[in-house]
């Protein structure tokens, strides 16, 4: 039987077997990626530059952006080059640069987004303490550990998964490198060592969504006892995306990982797939913008500049000519 030592590469699942559909799919996802490109680089561009978001809200939230940029260009590019070379292949050092990545990333924005939801609480429940709980210390050392906490356990898991030996070929029934479709190339006997490490995070994970929902209910408390509706209804403008973000990270991850084996087939998991590591990442922007009108007043001043010193570089250009 072979073993790790034995693979140089892997292959990953194909989105479609005729030439015409795999083109289509890489169209789809091209103008899904590009769409994520602009969405998490404008908010990142609007945050830097408008003085009115430096505040802890939309510090996490430019954290949040950059951390969706990375999830979805760890998977994406690589999936959208074999879809139009008409390839499956990926190396093995790339396909364990995919799986630290991924969960490096994934981890980092699951603390992230808990971070943001202690943010939430603070800002209604404490107001008066905003200031103190959550200066600009306190916020980069909250930050520093949601990333430091992401690629501990990416490297934890990464480690593991490829330490263990490969004995059922190198066929990865996945669109890039995922650590059940690895773990079913393995002995059998070897998922044990995985499996304690799953523990670990599960329960970590089980904690931080404690920790959300406890948040949230303080928040909804205090936001009921409010007397004004204005009042009331800023304060649900404020923490909705938040809790739209979530549901949908935490949803289409459960959703992907804790489904029965029975109902499991390659065509579902690459569904299950796409919709945690690429759908979140393309629409959080969309959720984040739609309801800030602070955020929203900052893209449209930065796509106003944009198109005037556009236009006045035209102008200038012809001018010279």
């Amino acid at each position: 039987m072979p073993n790790s030592s034995s693979v140089s590469e892997f292959l990953l699942l194909a989105f479609a077997d005729t030439r015409e559909l795999q083109l289509l799919h890489f169209g789809l996802f091209l103008g899904i990626y590009l769409a994520a490109l602009l969405g998490n680089g404008l908010i990142l561009t609007a945050v830097a530059c408008d003085h009115r978001l430096h505040t802890p809200m939309y510090f996490f939230l430019l954290n949040l952006a950059i951390l969706d940029l990375g999830c979805i260009s760890t998977t994406l590019p690589k999936a959208m080059a074999n879809t139009l070379w008409d390839t499956r292949a990926i190396s093995y050092e790339g396909c364990a640069a995919q799986v630290l990545f991924v969960f490096f990333l994934a981890g980092a924005e699951y603390s992230l987004l808990t971070v943001m939801a202690y943010d939430r609480y603070v800002a209604i429940c404490k107001p008066l303490h905003y200031g103190s709980l959550l200066g600009s210390r306190a916020c980069t050392q909250m930050a520093a550990a949601a990333w430091g906490s992401g690629f501990v356990h990416a490297v934890l898991h990464t480690a593991n998964t490829f330490s263990l030996p490969l004995c059922q070929g190198n066929v990865v029934d996945q669109f890039f490198c995922e650590i059940p479709q690895i773990l079913k190339l393995s002995c059998s006997n070897s998922y044990l060592r995985e499996a304690g490490v799953l523990v670990v995070s599960v329960s970590l994970v089980f904690g931080c969504f404690v920790f959300i929902v406890l948040s949230y209910v303080q928040v909804f408390r205090a936001v009921l006892r409010m007397p004004s509706e204005q009042g009331r209804h800023k304060a649900f403008s404020m923490c909705l995306p938040h809790m739209v973000v979530v549901s949908l990270f935490v949803s289409t991850v459960m959703f992907a990982y804790l489904k029965r084996p029975s109902i499991s087939s390659p065509s579902l998991d690459l569904m299950a797939a796409v919709l945690y590591s690429v759908v979140p990442p393309a629409v959080n922007p969309l959720i984040y913008s739609m309801r800030n009108q602070e955020l929203k007043d900052a893209l449209w001043k930065l796509m106003t500049r944009c198109v005037s010193d556009a236009a006045n570089f035209q102008s200038a250009s012809a001018d010279d000519s």
